[in-house]
């Protein structure tokens, strides 16, 4: 998924066409800067710039992606902006710092947030939506949060101190997503020897999810024809819709798919990944455990 950090970062690059000038503008170094824009550049499988000796040049992808991300962080900003200022007679409010990852946000927040009585319970929360190492990064020793909602994908590729209580809240499956326009019944069950018939599109090579799915069709001695790597769900399920091919996704990130795809049943395909809830042991705040329980029932909706 993409860090919003990194979107921030990329209007400052492309406004001074410097890494080290964003660096100084926004308290990083320049090593920093260039290492989330590496990050950006993988997780949208696009060159955002034209690397010389002493001179960067945003390339038209990175230009147009700016045109997106100031519309993004507005809405972002506005989103955090609200949340600041909901108001409420209760004389108990507490701040509650919550991360979490992106699919997740988009399904849970909105119905968290819109609830009935959410502005009655003297809640101020405050986010943090990224990946699951980098919420995890901010409960352990330095960070702040109260709470974080991650996921894993089989048994390793993520660790947390021993410190943190973890409460598993359920799976998120994938499924084999397709595009409608291909010639596949509704009914059909497929077998593994169709699936490696089909281009796909996988994660890059060295994420936890790319890993297990590798392993998983390595199994079936499958080794597909990848059309394109990237790591944001919302990016692969457009263009699973447009033609390109095929795509492992999650039940939560297919909250927003666009028309033009369709999901097909593969028996052999049988993955998922485990949400967990972790917070510090003997936290102070009673209200962590009413967040955590309202998002709990969110997910068991």
């Amino acid at each position: 998924m993409i860090n919003p950090v990194h979107l921030r970062t990329l209007l400052e690059v492309v406004a001074h066409r410097s890494f080290a000038t964003a660096a100084t503008r926004l308290g990083y170094t320049a090593s920093a800067v260039s290492q989330q824009m590496t990050a950006l550049e993988r997780s949208t499988g696009t060159t955002l710039f034209l690397r010389g000796a002493r001179s960067i040049t945003p390339t038209p992808g990175a230009l147009r992606m700016v045109r997106h991300a100031k519309r993004v962080l507005t809405d972002l900003d506005a989103l955090m902006a609200d949340v600041a200022t909901i108001s409420t007679d209760s004389t108990d409010r507490e701040e509650i710092k919550l991360g979490i990852f992106p699919s997740l946000a988009t399904y849970a927040l909105p119905k968290l947030l819109t609830s009935e009585d959410w502005n009655s319970l003297g809640i101020n929360l405050r986010l943090w939506i990224g990946e699951p190492q980098q919420t995890v990064a901010g409960l352990g020793n330095g960070g702040d949060l109260d709470l974080a909602l991650i996921f894993q994908v089989g048994p390793g590729g993520l660790s947390w101190p021993a410190s943190l209580e973890r409460a598993w809240l359920g799976d998120d499956q994938f499924r084999v997503v397709i595009p409608a326009s291909w010639p596949i019944a509704d009914d059909a069950q497929l077998t593994v020897d169709q699936l490696a018939e089909w281009p796909w599109i996988f994660h890059h090579p060295g994420t936890s999810d790319a890993t297990l799915i590798s392993r998983l069709f390595a199994s079936y001695n499958i080794h597909p024809q990848v059309a394109a790597y990237c790591d944001d769900f919302n990016a692969s399920l457009n263009l699973v819709s447009s033609g390109l091919g095929a795509a492992l996704v999650p039940d939560l990130a297919m909250t927003q798919a666009p028309a033009g795809l369709r999901i097909v049943d593969a028996p052999e395909i049988r993955l998922a990944r485990s949400i967990f809830a972790l917070k510090p042991e003997n936290s102070k705040k009673p209200k962590v455990a009413l967040v955590l329980d309202r998002l709990t029932q969110i997910l068991s909706d």
